[in-house]
């Protein structure tokens, strides 16, 4: 299952940044939605991946290590603590180290509790990687992972859980790829969730900033062959009718939806 905790450009009432919590131990980007977790279903989470470095997708990453790591331990003991492993490009992983995880923003938790049983552990993966992740207890499958290519002004990539029903696409923040739909000729898409963070009225702030409008997203599906079911993340808060209205001028072949917080795609792989 996957759960969305988070899926605007930014905050307000409601609205929260980009999170998706596959299963109950797998967090796809870290951004202010995974506030919306209890504390027990925070202390589950054993994997973060990051599409990219940038604030609204790593935000809740130094404040869920300092939530859990009494959870995570077994009687207080340091040595049973269970780090949180966190996977992302080097250049992303690198910037989380030297700008968050700097003792200056906030403690270093790839070395504290103490640097032999750190809360946070970094596992590099690189475009076109599968990460395997062990199956949740009760499950009988392991989830595969797919890294997908990304264009941001940051290194950045997508990623693709593997389901029966076809590849869960979700685009990371980037402007147009490419890369990404000739890697996915051929494939079965489930559902792909693609950002649009601007309306057309601010397409050349979309285009500098990496990211898609209306007019380019449409260019963008216009490579996918078949109906698609589209749904749009990354609007700033209060922007989605109007963002979405501009799409489906744009786009009448496939199902657009916007992403809601709190929505949920199950198995097999359809929002509820």
């Amino acid at each position: 299952m996957i759960r969305v905790l988070g899926c605007h450009g930014s905050i307000a009432a409601r609205c929260h940044t980009t999170s998706f919590l596959l299963d109950d131990d797998i967090l796809i980007d870290a951004g202010s939605g995974v506030g919306e977790l209890r504390l027990d279903e925070l202390a589950r989470i054993d994997h973060i991946l990051l599409s990219h470095s940038h604030l609204d997708h790593i935000l809740s990453v130094p404040l869920l290590a300092d939530s859990v790591i009494k959870l995570r331990m077994t009687q207080g003991d340091l040595s049973s603590l269970r780090p949180i492993q966190i996977h992302g490009l080097p250049q992303t992983l690198e910037a989380l180290k030297a700008h968050i995880l700097n003792g200056v923003i906030w403690p270093d938790f790839s070395r504290l509790p103490s640097a032999a049983h750190p809360i946070l552990t970094l596992h590099p993966f690189n475009v076109g990687d599968v990460l395997s992740f062990r199956a949740p207890a009760g499950g009988s499958a392991q989830r595969h992972v797919r890294v997908l290519p990304a264009r941001h002004t940051v290194p950045g990539v997508g990623f693709g859980v593997e389901t029966p029903q076809g590849l869960w696409i979700y685009s990371g923040d980037t402007g147009p790829n490419p890369e990404l739909w000739k890697l996915l000729s051929g494939q079965k898409i489930a559902q792909l969730v693609i950002e649009t963070a601007f309306g057309n009225e601010e397409a050349h702030l979309a285009d500098i900033s990496g990211h898609l409008s209306p007019q380019t997203l449409a260019k963008e599906l216009a490579q996918l062959a078949g109906e698609v079911n589209v749904y749009i993340t990354h609007p700033k808060p209060g922007e989605v009718p109007a963002v979405l209205s501009q799409i489906r001028a744009l786009d009448s072949r496939h199902r657009i939806e916007p992403l809601r917080e709190g929505q949920r795609f199950g198995v097999p792989l359809q929002a509820d």
